[in-house]
């Protein structure tokens, strides 16, 4: 079998950031798959699973109900190893133009104060796994140590 495409990144050289991670033709529509990397692979301790899926509902909330985007939203979710999300939106994107969309993301959850978004019995498979003051904090670091100072090495994939 051969690789698939995000098997190929080296990891090793891989920073914070918000890279393309594929786009893919389906019909008349791109859709592009963004990976939305919070904590360094194989260098920093990965993030645990209360705080991403506080991430998640609080992402997702927002992505879904922001006017320019909230038609184009297809996916927000946690990747496998923990180190980031993927967000799916419709359109052909680059990193530099969502840019401003994922920091107002941040933002958001970092500005949080509340109960989270969906985080109930009825509302959720696991409504206790939440942490909402990391999430905040985390979302507070990929701000300050990343999105605010985004450059070419967090905005594109290392060559292998």
């Amino acid at each position: 079998m051969k690789d698939i495409p995000s098997f190929t990144i080296d990891h090793m050289k891989l920073q914070r950031g918000v890279y393309v991670s594929r786009k893919d033709q389906v019909g008349s529509e791109v859709l592009t798959t963004f990976d939305l990397r919070m904590t360094r692979p194989n260098f920093e301790p990965v993030m645990n699973t209360a705080e991403m899926h506080t991430i998640e509902h609080l992402a997702a909330t927002y992505l879904r109900n922001n006017k320019d985007y909230m038609d184009k939203v297809i996916y927000f979710g946690p990747m496998g190893c923990r180190t980031g999300f993927y967000l799916i939106l419709v359109g052909d994107y680059s990193s530099k133009e969502i840019l401003p969309l994922i920091i107002n993301t941040f933002e958001f959850i970092r500005d949080f104060e509340g109960d989270v978004p969906g985080a109930t019995k009825e509302g959720c498979g696991n409504y206790l796994d939440m942490n909402l003051g990391m999430a905040k904090y985390l979302a507070n670091r990929y701000l300050e140590d990343t999105l605010y100072q985004a450059s070419p090495l967090n905005l594109e994939y290392p060559s292998n």
